[in-house]
């Protein structure tokens, strides 16, 4: 965990969150600036501040992610119509808070548009 990190503040409950999910390896919230009318973020419990700070032994949270996302677009009524996943790697992609996380995006046509 990271002191200054806003997730890691999150992930700790010292900072509050309308969490849709939680389990030993993730969190699950919804985004406070929504691009969508589903728009949920899920972070690793790890810090691990982005993509290219991924290792082998971290590997699995990425499977994992997957799969809670694909639960979660099943459960809030995406599966049908389309989701989409985005993950921001780096300020010059718009990543704006170095922790690990990817964004669940749905509810919406979503089509030609990459956020």
């Amino acid at each position: 965990m990271n002191d200054q990190c806003v997730f890691c503040k999150i992930i700790n409950k010292q900072i509050p969150s309308n969490m849709v999910h939680e389990d030993e390896h993730v969190i699950v919230f919804a985004d406070i600036a929504p691009q969508a009318p589903t728009h949920l973020l899920i972070v690793p419990k790890v810090h691990i501040p982005d993509l290219n700070e991924l290792t082998e032994e971290h590997a699995f949270v990425l499977g994992h992610i997957s799969m809670v996302a694909k639960e979660l677009a099943a459960r809030l009524g995406l599966a049908e119509t389309g989701w989409r996943l985005v993950i921001n790697c780096g300020a010059d992609a718009g990543q704006t808070v170095f922790h690990l996380h990817v964004h669940l995006l749905g509810g919406r046509p979503l089509a030609g548009q990459m956020a």
